[in-house]
């Protein structure tokens, strides 16, 4: 055999093996695809799931696609505890619940965008991606008179298309670092457990408007959070707008 078909051989087997071990290595963490390429530095876009801070200060958040039959008692709660959070919006959930889409706005919470039909947007081209920002961004607008500056992917779901077609647009790509799981068949006490005990400085907390249990679960977290000197505002004045860059586990740190 030639010299310099050994060489190609050998070339061609490590490369093999290589790819081999960073599937098996990829599996073995529970990687999905994105996952992986972002692991071994192939992917370079991350949304942000929360801030690097030495204050004590977080954002909540409610996501609001289903029902509006909470929504009320929750503007209610916040107001009570001078609270201002993010609600991030559908659109056919706002076209349907406009009255609740001015009253959060003059409530003095950030509206945000969530899409307009609440796809998987990582399955989507570009225009269409960009067709779902607007939709619900023009419908927003119209009710509230402003833009929203900030966009949560529905299901969580991301690449790097969606991220830069997001920051094309001009807005920050939001996640969060605490889950409360309120939409799952858990108690009161298991949803203010779970969210006092993994909040920590600069987190992002995720709700949702029409959770069963937000009026019994939601006072107990403000009253808990509060009392532990945390202060709570909205996730656009939580996040850094520039002089950023992010860590790999999605936390914006000051340059």
């Amino acid at each position: 055999m030639r010299k310099s078909n050994r060489k190609t051989i050998l070339k061609t087997t490590l490369l093999i093996c290589v790819a081999a071990a960073l599937i098996l290595t990829a599996g073995f963490y529970g990687l999905n695809g994105w996952e992986f390429n972002t692991a071994f530095g192939q992917g370079k876009k991350l949304p942000i799931y929360s801030v690097d801070t030495n204050e004590k200060k977080i954002a909540i958040s409610f996501d609001c696609a289903w029902g509006n039959e909470h929504t009320k008692p929750i503007l209610d709660i916040l107001d009570r505890y001078n609270v201002k959070t993010t609600f991030f919006m559908v659109r056919f959930w706002a076209e349907k619940f406009p009255e609740d889409v001015l009253e959060i706005y003059k409530r003095g919470h950030e509206i945000g965008n969530h899409s307009s039909t609440h796809p998987n947007m990582t399955k989507l081209s570009v225009e269409d991606i960009t067709n779902e920002l607007k939709g619900a961004e023009a419908e927003i607008e119209k009710i509230t008179g402003k833009k929203p500056t900030v966009f949560r992917p529905p299901f969580g779901a991301y690449n790097n298309n969606l991220i830069e077609a997001c920051e094309n647009n001009g807005y920050h790509v939001i996640q969060w670092d605490v889950d409360s799981l309120d939409w799952k068949e858990m108690t009161t006490e298991q949803i203010v457990d779970r969210v006092t005990r993994n909040v920590k400085p600069g987190s992002i907390v995720l709700f949702h408007n029409n959770a069963e249990h937000v009026e019994d679960y939601l006072p107990s977290i403000l009253e808990t959070l509060t009392a532990d000197g945390y202060e709570i505002v909205p996730v656009g004045q939580l996040i850094m707008k520039e002089n950023y860059y992010m860590d790999h586990a999605g936390k914006q740190m000051a340059d």
